[in-house]
């Protein structure tokens, strides 16, 4: 399929197979630069390439209506609470990254296992029968807690365990690739379901102090944005956990803010906001979504999982 682009023979084909370019999508909304430095070839000739996949999408402008159409395969996951796929619109959605941040024990987690879980299921019982790969950044994944939440759902625990690709990443730099590794798994597996628990844990730790700053935000917005044209592609739904700090300046109201700044902030469409309540409560509030309005939602941690109070 590649091989019918403009400068595209079988090995040039090949390499841009094993670099994750696997679709002519993948490659029409790529840079001259990241297709010239990814397959190793010249940047006259990345610039034709894609081009010649442009071309062949059409890609342009369209009227708003032909975009409703297309909105309309987008899939959700349910969350396993009412309220808080109330909140959010039905459910976690696909083409979309959706973003949770809170301090320690507020459930980012938690929900993480859930959603790789309930993307199992099928439609008519809020899943999209597809599988998850998860992205382990701070070594919190649990088959364990898998096995407890599928089992409470009637699903096989060792299919559902099956059903899940896991991968440890151990620095920002093996994130990334791990990213780009996901492209490859998307239509081979069926993955439906990208989680990353925690997007900026390696970059909080490797990129230390104000003078490596820039850095680090040029390095975690190429890794979203990279993200987000894999959601949109693919049309898989993809979660990214977040860690928070406390703004030492702030006198009145809540100190927490979630860490990345600006560059992070812009980029899911959805952002929510966990934090705890008396017992297993939590309490989700939904800080920013393209159409949905600001609000909050209850929900509790059980044994089974997320649900409602």
């Amino acid at each position: 399929m590649l091989t019918q682009l403009t400068g595209v023979g079988p090995s040039i084909a090949k390499r841009l197979s094993e670099s994750g370019y696997n679709s002519i999508e993948a490659i029409a909304v790529t840079t001259a630069d990241e297709l010239a430095a990814a397959v190793d070839v010249g940047k006259s000739t990345a610039q034709k390439i894609i081009e010649s996949a442009r071309e062949v999408l059409k890609i342009g402008f369209e009227t708003a209506d032909n975009l409703y159409e297309k909105r309309k395969n987008i899939g959700r996951i349910t969350t396993g609470s009412k309220n808080l796929d109330s909140l959010i619109g039905g459910g976690v959605e696909t083409q979309a990254i959706t973003e949770v941040f809170g301090p320690f024990r507020s459930g980012k987690t938690q929900l993480a296992h859930q959603l790789s879980v309930f993307v199992q299921l099928p439609a008519e019982k809020g899943g999209l029968n597809g599988k998850a790969l998860y992205i382990d950044c701070e070594g919190t994944f649990r088959p364990e807690r898998i096995i407890q939440m599928a089992s409470a759902v009637d699903l096989d625990p060792k299919k559902a365990l099956k059903n899940i690709w896991c991968a440890r990443a151990y620095n920002s730099d093996h994130q990334m690739l791990l990213c780009q590794q996901a492209s490859e798994l998307i239509k081979k597996e069926n993955l439906k379901l990208i989680v990353i628990d925690s997007i900026t844990s390696h970059f909080r730790a490797e990129y230390i102090g104000r003078e490596m700053l820039a850095r680090r935000q040029q390095k975690l917005n190429k890794h979203l944005h990279m993200l987000e044209r894999i959601a949109d592609i693919e049309n898989v739904a993809v979660l990214i956990t977040n860690q928070v700090m406390a703004k030492p300046d702030t006198f009145f109201g809540d100190p927490t803010e979630p860490v990345g700044g600006h560059v992070l902030a812009h980029v899911p469409q959805t952002r929510l906001y966990l934090r705890r309540s008396k017992g297993n409560r939590r309490i989700c509030r939904l800080v920013d979504s393209p159409w949905m309005p600001e609000g909050e939602a209850v929900f509790i941690i059980t044994a089974e999982g997320i649900r409602d109070p």
